[in-house]
């Protein structure tokens, strides 16, 4: 099983693609592709968009998934951002259905909690446990990439259980 998993966001865009090893690397899954994409503050926010839409069909054509999951938007006190994030979580809906896609998404704490066992975990605790759970090949560059992944391993988690 291969899934794209996503933080999404407006101007950083966590992504992550892995892969479910069954027999293989002691079990852990394996990150074939992690980066945060962002999008220029100078672009209308259509153009990020669609630039959003654009970067992930990349990643799905190159990568094949077979799943798209993504984190749950939480309300925050800022009403512009969590609209835009909104907006940018209708592309990527959009694109899984478009591309026949399984669509999952997660609240953070189902996400601390298959990550850590525990859902009130910090970001602190959930990276080391990135970092233990899966195969990356890769410095992580950024906290969105960190959050992607998490993303992903939350989903095999729950697919694995769900089969």
């Amino acid at each position: 099983m291969r899934v794209i998993a996503i933080d999404p966001g407006y101007e950083r865009l966590g992504l992550a693609v892995l892969e479910k090893n069954i027999g293989k690397n002691g079990g852990k899954e394996t990150v074939l592709y992690s980066d945060c994409f962002q999008t220029p503050k100078t672009d209308l926010f259509v153009e990020r968009l669609h630039a959003i839409g654009a970067e992930l069909c990349k990643i799905i054509e190159k990568f094949s998934p077979e799943a798209l999951a993504i984190e749950s938007l939480y309300f925050t006190n800022n009403q512009k951002t969590a609209m835009h994030v909104a907006e940018v979580r209708g592309v990527l809906m959009y694109e899984a259905i478009n591309h026949k896609l399984i669509f999952a998404e997660y609240t953070p704490a189902q996400i601390k909690n298959a990550v850590t066992g525990d859902g009130r975990a910090d970001k602190k605790q959930i990276y080391s446990m990135v970092t233990k759970l899966v195969t990356i090949e890769k410095k992580i560059r950024l906290d969105d990439e960190y959050d992607a992944i998490a993303i992903g391993i939350t989903f095999l988690a729950c697919h694995k259980n769900q089969k």
